[in-house]
């Protein structure tokens, strides 16, 4: 799965179009690197997501076509830094 429509699967983006600007702002790293809205995310890969000062970190534990709104928060654990 493209990391734009999981970052809107999982609801850590609220949309995709925004989710896609934050790659293209590299915003957007996974494993270290930072990545364009195509890359493919795999389960175990860490991703960073740099909001203005804070930055969040999460490990992707699965991954999911549609996810209902309970259920998103499940794709992903936060990561402590």
């Amino acid at each position: 799965m493209r990391i734009d429509k999981f970052l809107k699967v999982s609801r850590l983006i609220k949309r995709r179009t925004v989710a896609n600007e934050a790659c293209d702002g590299e915003r957007i790293s996974v494993n270290g690197r930072t990545v364009k809205a195509s890359y493919s995310v795999k389960p175990g890969d860490i991703i960073e997501i740099h909001f203005g000062q804070r930055t969040l970190k999460v490990e992707v534990l699965t991954i999911s076509e549609h996810a209902k709104k309970e259920d998103a928060s499940a794709m992903y654990r936060e990561v402590i830094m």
